[in-house]
């Protein structure tokens, strides 16, 4: 405790949505009087009374890191480091009968939306005017705005609709009210998140809306960039990519998960597209918006994918180059179509040797890309700047933050501040990072 003020501390685990979870929360606990104690900080001297944990529930990697913090918190509360232990979000809401029985040094397990409940528990009194303010996590220059809960896919390997529910949109005007206070208080890029971003407005307003709440985002003062991740792929909002390729705001950027490309593959993981379906979008993007970078997903080993499927994928990633490619293998997860009705099939080992060539094929792409860019002048967010060596770091509008890379930039004379745009004339690149140097007005 501080200056007679409980210290409370959220650490968030998994997803960017999770995230804006932890920062609705936090607000709401400030308001309340509590003293926030940052991520970063060290633990064992940061006089927290009270540490939440904001769990992500979604494959196994996810789950066992979920755990093991909830473990470390545990031990954490018997050395007398916290005072209070609670845990929130997709773990607890997906195992909300184990949980409690298998570790009850925890003073409470809260789901995925209980964000009133743990309130109460803490005695605090949720303030329905704060409904749309965060506390942010991130740099203050950049915000995530998640714009709906839950989704109504039901492909065959993600239980994120059991944990989440069905798609539920955030009203029009909650968000660009949520929007504005975040311009309001510094933010200059904002990050569109959601379970199926595309999927947005159709429960609200009988049709998706995405293209035009994205729209009104542009003409909020002071937002410079806005980003778009996590979009589907069937049935893609073709004005988005209108908007996106008229508007100086909108970056030129989409995280698309594409999962795969072969026709038996897409069946089994039952994504409403075929392969054909998706060339013709990737390429539908290439064409309405010029020099658009594509962020996608893919999986290795899903029940049905041989080795012609495999080689399809292969084939279809060299192709299409995208410049921004994650991947990974399936994985069974209870309470799944897949591990309902699908058998895993595809030995470990194989899925893993699958997984180490894609990626190997990846980043011969993402090295190709990122050496075109040499010598080219970009413009660049500052998000962290290092004086004492003479450089800063950014992201041009091709970079999202924390997955993709960053690019390093020698200065003199000073480092402009967090948040700050400026030019910088790429100089290198690996396969993930670029480096540059500051361009001052006149050079």
């Amino acid at each position: 405790m501080r200056n007679g003020r409980q210290r409370v501390r959220v650490v968030t685990m998994g997803c960017s949505k999770n995230r804006v979870d932890s920062e609705h929360l936090l607000m709401q606990l400030a308001a309340a009087g509590y003293d926030v104690s940052p991520e970063e900080e060290d633990l064992e001297t940061a006089g927290v009374d009270i540490l939440i944990i904001n769990t992500c529930g979604f494959i196994l990697d996810a789950k066992e890191e979920s755990v093991q913090a909830i473990l470390e918190a545990v031990d954490a509360k018997k050395r007398g480091v916290v005072s209070r232990l609670y845990v929130m979000g997709c773990l607890s809401e997906r195992y909300r009968y184990e949980l409690p029985a298998e570790i009850p040094e925890v003073d409470g397990f809260f789901g995925a939306f209980s964000l009133k409940p743990l309130l109460d528990a803490m005695s605090v009194r949720m303030d329905p005017g704060l409904e749309t303010r965060r506390f942010l996590t991130t740099p203050g220059h950049y915000a995530y705005l998640k714009i709906s809960e839950g989704c109504d896919r039901h492909c065959s390997y993600c239980a994120i609709p059991g944990i989440r529910g069905a798609h539920k949109s955030v009203p029009e005007e909650k968000l660009i009210d949520e929007a504005e206070a975040l311009a309001g208080s510094g933010v200059r890029e904002l990050i569109v998140v959601a379970q199926d971003t595309t999927f947005y407005g159709l429960d609200l307003y009988g049709k998706r809306t995405l293209g035009r709440l994205l729209s009104r985002l542009t003409d909020i003062r002071g937002i410079e960039w806005i980003r778009l991740l996590y979009a589907y792929p069937a049935s893609f909002p073709q004005d988005v990519l209108e908007i996106m390729a008229s508007s100086s705001k909108m970056c030129r950027y989409l995280d698309i998960p594409l999962q795969h490309s072969a026709d038996a593959v897409l069946k089994a993981m039952r994504r409403s597209i075929d392969g054909s379906g998706t060339r013709r979008l990737v390429e539908s993007f290439r064409k309405a918006v010029p020099g658009i970078v594509l962020r996608t997903t893919m999986m290795v080993g899903h029940p049905g994918e041989g080795q012609k499927e495999f080689e399809d994928l292969l084939s279809f990633v060299r192709e299409y180059r995208f410049e921004r490619l994650g991947a990974f293998a399936y994985s069974e997860e209870e309470g799944t179509w897949g591990a309902q009705n699908l058998k895993d099939s595809v030995p470990e080992s194989l899925k893993q040797e699958r997984l180490d060539e894609l990626m190997e094929v990846q980043a011969g792409i993402s090295l190709s890309y990122n050496e075109s860019r040499i010598g080219s002048m970009e413009r660049v967010i500052v998000d962290s700047c290092r004086p004492e060596d003479g450089i800063f770091t950014g992201r041009t509008s091709h970079e999202s933050p924390e997955v993709d890379g960053e690019v390093t930039v020698s200065c003199t004379g000073g480092c402009p501040a967090p948040g700050t745009f400026v030019n910088v004339r790429i100089t290198g690149a690996d396969e993930y990072d670029l480096t540059g140097v500051l361009v001052q007005d006149g050079d």
